[in-house]
């Protein structure tokens, strides 16, 4: 026997090229509904929701046990149809969105609903999937009937957090240690290493400049390696996960000897960013710099790395007040230190400076003069490009950030709650079956934040507008696993083993 409903998919527009989403972002998109004949339905709507979940099973005298945690970040919902006789139940913390209600009575068909939230501002995570645990945006879409099994359709998003404006990334790090040699090796060894930073991107650079004195009997290798560490926390106990993302191992330092070693180590770019703001997953970077010492422990150094969007400020210079960008300040910054006199256009100075400060006699192309300067003083005659503009000539205000290349198609008016929904051949009419279909940009421009999410409706979009619609809603960028080279220090050696050489479970 054929099912009644044919059909039930949803998709969404992209706001980015990277098809990512972040706070505040305008979630717009469709829910196609398809039937064969006129049907009754209670209610059908379509979720937007964020979600921590945490899931692991241990043994224990022989039986099994589960341990499970959840978080709720938000959860919206918007109603297409709702049957008078049968109200909603209510649903704490659920935020209703207004739109466009219809009649539970839906003709055969093929039919379109638009749907529109705004992603609220907030300290939630970004999408991950971990060993024991993940962290999802989802779209649902769900039509509910009596004495049927519900449908539904889902599509989950890549949610990408704002950093917060008064976090700071670009704080080097700093530390130091040593070795005294007891077995096989005698003397001692110390190392000093500084990063440049300690917040970094996909696909950037991590700068360590280390200093090595080996007084030891031995000459040692100097290494680096970026671990990530996966922790899940559910029901009073943990669980966690760790793997090697790549190692570098660097020239000897011969016995007796000091060296400052400049490494560049580039971060892959299909690693998950740092998670740090759920209380039930913790994902987070470390980097080693130690000493291979042989037949002993290694003295080592470890650095935490957060591993951040790409694309957005690493916190503002005004949220931090012991970092100047310009001018002399109390304490040396680096980089941008005070001198010992004062810099001509960046701070005062007792005398004038030229171009700059004032002066005894007016200054060519800048103070007073007798007579208009060419370019900075007014003209007897209109100069040519900044004259009076002909008659009937007039700048109006300056259009949209994003502008809309391709008009909407039509649209339905308002419908009422008796109304029946759009039929799909009413919202697209196929005005010349033999053209050939139209191939929109790869992704909508919309502007941040946006208009406000209630009664702000995109135009429907025909499948041939939105091609693919089965494939998932975001993927993220892959690579083959590699060795990660020393590109600063040519004559660092790469470690014989492949990229993500361990993984570790517990």
């Amino acid at each position: 026997m054929l099912s009644t409903i044919k059909e039930l998919t949803l998709n969404y527009d992209p706001v980015n090229e990277t098809n990512t989403f972040t706070n505040g972002d305008l979630l717009q998109g469709r829910v196609f509904l398809e039937v064969s004949k006129e049907v009754k339905i209670d209610c059908f709507y379509i979720k937007c929701k964020g979600d921590a979940d945490v899931r692991w099973t241990e043994r224990h005298n022989d039986r099994s046990h589960t341990y499970h945690s959840h978080e709720r970040y938000f959860k919206m919902k918007q109603l297409f149809i709702q049957d008078p006789s049968k109200p909603a139940k209510v649903e704490p913390n659920v935020i209703i969105s207004t739109g466009e209600t219809y009649g539970n009575i839906v003709k055969p068909g093929r039919h379109v609903y638009s749907f529109s939230f705004q992603l609220p501002h907030g300290n939630m995570p970004p999408s991950f999937k971990g060993y024991y645990g993940s962290v999802k945006y989802i779209l649902e879409a769900r039509l509910d009937r009596s004495w049927k099994l519900d449908s539904t359709a889902k599509a989950e998003i890549n949610f990408v957090p704002r950093i917060p404006a008064g976090a700071s990334f670009m704080n080097p790090q700093s530390a130091a240690t040593d070795k005294k040699m007891k077995l096989f090796t005698s003397g001692s060894a110390s190392i000093r290493a500084t990063t440049d930073k300690t917040g970094y991107t996909l696909g950037d650079v991590i700068r360590v400049s280390t200093d090595v004195d080996n007084s030891s009997s031995r000459e040692l290798k100097l290494k680096f390696s970026l671990e990530q560490k996966q922790m899940f926390y559910a029901q009073g106990r943990s669980k966690y996960s760790s793997k090697t993302i790549f190692k570098v191992v660097g020239d000897p330092i011969p016995t007796g000897s000091k060296q400052t070693v400049n490494t560049d180590l580039r971060i892959p770019p299909n690693l998950e960013l740092t998670v740090a703001t759920c209380s039930i997953i913790k994902l987070e970077y470390i980097l080693k710099v130690y000493l291979d010492v042989p037949y002993a422990s290694d003295p080592e150094i470890k650095f935490p790395v957060f591993i951040l969007p790409a694309g957005q400020p690493f916190g503002s210079w005004q949220s931090q007040p012991n970092i100047q960008p310009f001018g002399p300040s109390p304490t040396p910054q680096a980089g941008f230190g005070p001198s010992p006199t004062l810099q001509a256009g960046f701070g005062p100075s007792p005398t004038p400076q030229a171009g700059f400060g004032p002066s005894p006699t007016p200054q060519a192309g800048f103070g007073p003069s007798p007579t208009p300067q060419a370019g900075f003083g007014p003209s007897p005659t209109p100069q040519a490009g900044f004259g009076p503009s002909p008659p009937g000539a007039s700048f109006g205000s300056a259009p949209g950030l994003y502008p809309n290349l391709y008009p909407s198609p039509a649209y339905l008016p308002q419908a009422t709650p008796e109304a029946p929904p759009p039929l799909y051949t009413d919202v697209f009419p196929n005005q010349n079956p033999s053209a050939p279909p139209f191939n929109p940009p790869p992704y909508s421009a919309m502007g941040y934040p946006g208009p406000p999410a209630p009664q702000q409706h995109p135009a429907p979009s025909a499948p041939e507008f939105c091609p693919n619609l089965s494939a998932p809603g975001y993927g993220q960028a892959g690579g083959a696993p590699g060795n990660w080279p020393n590109s600063a220090n040519p004559t660092n050696q790469q470690e014989p083993y492949l990229t993500k050489t361990s993984e570790k479970h517990s």
